[in-house]
């Protein structure tokens, strides 16, 4: 079960004015589920996206990028989930576009104004004829407030749907900020294996977007790791449908603009932050979070080093405090030139090690009355600067290696 996740309730997500969702039954991989979506998008609207890092990225991924680079309006997102087109050769950047040129001529617009993307089991040939087939049946389910069953639709490895949206003064008006995510494991930033669509009625300009969907993934779906592995098919979009009444935000810098980005800034967090409470068999939520440093960048590479410590994490899924475990990543990290004699570690409210070493104070029914919790936050004081950062993991447990025993059968 999610780690402290509530329930998602359908009247908690407020459609989003320009924007029509429907779903679908294709049999991509498995019959009688939701795993066909489409996103449909007035004449107006503005979008943006980041995309894994991962040289070996599916074709759904290399096609999004290149219709985006068109030019040309985004009129239509394309989702399924079952299958994700990766590792399948030019057959997969075939099936790729055929999928959006399928969509598009449905929709009598260009094939470049579409964008699909794809999640599931990696190598196998993308069932281009059940797309095309359920794509009717999709368009024909399209309304404002079908939110929810697009985050059910989307869902992998998924135990829950992944949504949140929220309703905030932005120019004397109120914008609405609706997201869903997905996502469980081979969860590493970069992207992760995640999809990330949210959506808002704001005013934004063009040229502003690309900046702002990058700035909300760096600050929360950047920030969280589950198993360390990043995907072939990571993709986060950002879509303003620009229909709110309020002047048009020129730049993230204006009171208008920090404003937005502030309120989609937590959308996207509380979307990262339930990836890894849904991590594949995870029972502990974790936040890592490393001061002292002389860069951010500084910060995240030890932080990273605590998260993807498979040591650290089985200690954590045991309520072990072997906290030596987290000392001997923060030194492995790759900082060649840290003091060992300046570093400081915390568990929530108790101080493990001070000095490099351990805190004369420091008793091990402290340490695991923390590790015992289902939140916990692990702090790490570098000594050697000002700055600082935070990511956020799971533990590792015996259900994690079952899942992805099992996961193709």
């Amino acid at each position: 079960m999610p780690v402290n996740l509530a329930p998602l309730k359908a009247a908690d997500l407020h459609p989003v004015p320009g924007i029509r969702i429907g779903v679908t039954e294709a049999g991509i991989r498995k019959a009688h589920r939701k795993d066909l979506t489409v996103m449909l998008l007035d004449t107006d609207a503005s979008v943006s996206a980041v995309f894994t890092r991962n040289r070996f990225c599916a074709a759904p991924v290399q096609v999004c990028r290149e219709h985006l680079a068109s030019g040309r309006p985004i009129r239509a997102l394309m989702i399924n989930t079952g299958n994700a087109n990766a590792g399948t050769g030019a057959q997969g950047m075939e099936r790729a576009r055929a999928s959006a040129a399928a969509l598009a001529h449905i929709l009598e617009v260009a094939e470049q104004q579409v964008l699909p993307f794809s999640t599931g089991v990696i190598m196998e040939p993308l069932p281009i004829d059940r797309i095309e087939a359920g794509l009717p049946a999709a368009i024909a389910d399209a309304k404002e407030d079908n939110w929810f069953h697009a985050a059910l639709a989307i869902m992998t490895t998924d135990t829950v749907p992944k949504a949140c949206s929220v309703q905030v003064p932005v120019g004397g008006t109120t914008v609405t900020i609706t997201g869903v995510s997905k996502g469980a494991g081979m969860i590493r930033p970069n992207m992760a294996t995640m999809l990330g669509f949210m959506a808002t009625d704001a005013k934004v300009a063009p040229k502003v977007m690309q900046q702002l969907a990058r700035e909300l993934a760096d600050a929360s779906f950047n920030r969280i790791t589950i198993d360390g592995d990043t995907s072939t098919n990571d993709s986060f979009v950002v879509i303003a449908t620009n229909k709110a009444a309020h002047a048009q935000v020129d730049s993230l810098d204006s009171a208008d603009g920090k404003s937005l980005k502030t309120a989609m800034l937590e959308v996207a967090r509380q979307l990262a932050h339930a990836i890894v409470r849904d991590g594949e068999g995870a029972t502990k939520f974790i936040a890592i979070t490393v001061q002292g440093g002389r860069t951010p960048a500084e910060c995240r590479t030890v932080a990273y080093a605590i998260a993807h410590s498979a040591l650290v994490k089985t200690a954590f899924f045991a309520s072990d405090p072997n906290l030596g475990r987290i000392l001997a990543a923060v030194g492995y990290a790759g900082i060649d030139d840290l003091e060992q004699s300046g570093i400081e570690l915390f568990l929530d409210d108790v101080h493990v090690a001070t000095r490099g070493g351990r805190h004369p104070n420091y008793l091990e029914a402290d340490g695991q009355r923390v590790m015992k919790q289902s939140e916990i936050t692990v702090r790490v004081d570098l000594g050697r600067g000002g700055a600082t950062d935070t990511v956020w993991t799971c533990d590792l447990s015996h259900e994690y290696v079952t899942i992805n025993a099992d996961y193709r059968s």
